[in-house]
């Protein structure tokens, strides 16, 4: 007779795989991601088998919600929601009548794999008589290619897993395995992007957004955070600092002339950036930029912004084009609300005519006009910090987990 514990999911991992040294760090930190994942819903049991997790739900919990939340977890290659059986021929047969049971489907597969070697019937044994049994009991032929119903069978020591939907996931690195990284957030399309794409790199992210409040309505403000809330399902745990950087720019435009104007302002949000990142332990900092996209994103001018930051500017989108990165956006479920209309710090004080070529010197030149350390200390000084959970009511990881994390960047992989 089936019970609640016959129902689990199987997850599978690829990337991590192929860590050596480090793998138990990152399989732990999977794990740990995986229960926060499901936290509001009960605390799943983890189990460790090989080359797999098993998870199983609290009873009660909607399985679909289950798949759905754990499709959010990077690290993972795919998931299914399994029948867990015995490993007798007889078991498996009841296993594959569960998975079937009030499907139709025109073509379907057996692929059976054993990691118990010892079982009376090899592989190709499973297939022929689960196969056999499937057409016993269904009208329904084999299709080895392209089957509408791939039966998947995974026989273990003592146990055996059969399932029949296998979902992909996100792939990558569990969040947390690479150290912490502080992202530029704008209401914008690209910077959304580029901070996902490090967090699938086993990166924890921390924002920062730049607002011109009260010279400007506080329309990206509530972009940011609507942004920062749906990446933050991504890493469960998020740091949103909002920097006013209205008077700075202000001070910028009454001494530097209109071209150099926004190399001067990126530059001065890079130093700003640094400071609240390594409050929050960041090694490096994140922009959306893709090379030429605006005047800002020229070779000459990245290298002249990049050389007022202390930390690794990392560009995960920098050979990507408009469309590219607009159709990841649209994936990720932050493209709608990156395109509603706002204001935000860089329509404020921003020329007509943009330099496309400000060298190092010249932006050294111009801000020996400015006291720079004032400005930073007042972007500094003047952020406030919020913090985003999901599910809600979730807190920060562990600092010894944070520590683990670090470490694991000083040991080969």
């Amino acid at each position: 007779m089936e019970t609640a514990r016959d129902r689990c999911v199987i997850v599978h991992y690829h990337e991590i795989s192929l860590k050596r040294g480090n793998r138990p760090l990152f399989l732990r930190r999977l794990q740990q991601n995986l229960v926060r994942a499901l936290e509001d819903l009960g605390a799943p049991r983890v189990t460790q088998l090989t080359g797999r997790i098993l998870l199983e739900p609290r009873p009660g919990a909607d399985p679909e919600v289950v798949v759905e939340r754990l499709r959010h977890v990077f690290g993972l290659a795919n998931l299914a929601l399994a029948e867990r059986t015995g490993t007798s021929l007889e078991e498996l047969k009841r296993g594959v009548d569960r998975v079937t049971q009030g499907r139709t489907f025109a073509s379907f597969r057996i692929t059976a794999r054993r990691a118990f070697k010892t079982l009376p019937h090899t592989s190709v044994e499973l297939n022929r008589e689960l196969g056999a049994h499937v057409l016993g009991r269904h009208a329904t032929r084999v299709d080895l290619e392209q089957s509408e119903l791939n039966i998947h069978v995974e026989v273990l020591p003592g146990q055996a897993f059969v399932y029949g939907d296998r979902r992909p996931g996100p792939g990558g690195l569990p969040v947390g395995v690479s150290g912490t990284v502080a992202a530029l957030l704008s209401g914008g399309i690209d910077s959304p992007v580029a901070a996902w794409r490090l967090m699938k790199r086993g990166c924890r992210v921390v924002f920062v957004h730049f607002h011109s409040v009260p010279y400007l309505p506080d329309d990206s403000i509530r972009k940011a955070r609507d942004l920062a809330e749906r990446l933050t399902r991504w890493q469960y745990y998020s740091r949103l600092y909002l920097v006013p950087f209205g008077e700075i720019q202000r001070s910028v435009v009454l001494a530097v002339p209109g071209p150099a104007r926004v190399v001067i302002y990126r530059r001065l949000m890079m130093r700003i950036a640094e400071a609240l990142g390594r409050r929050a332990g960041a090694a490096a900092l994140v922009t959306g930029d893709s090379l030429g996209q605006v005047a800002s994103q020229t070779l000459q001018n990245l290298a002249c912004i990049e050389g007022a930051a202390g930390l690794p500017v990392l560009r995960p989108l920098i050979g990507m084009d408009k469309l590219e990165i607009t159709a990841q956006a649209q994936v990720l479920g932050t493209f709608e609300t990156s395109i509603e209309p706002d204001a935000d710090c860089c329509t404020l004080f921003v020329p007509k005519h943009p330099g496309t070529r400000v060298s190092r010197e010249e932006a050294a030149a111009m801000e020996a006009r400015l006291d720079v350390a004032a400005l930073v200390a007042q972007g500094v000084e003047g952020a406030r910090e919020e913090t985003i959970a999901f599910p809600a009511g979730c807190g920060p990881f562990p600092a010894k987990e944070n520590r683990e994390a670090r470490a694991a960047g000083s040991r080969p992989r």
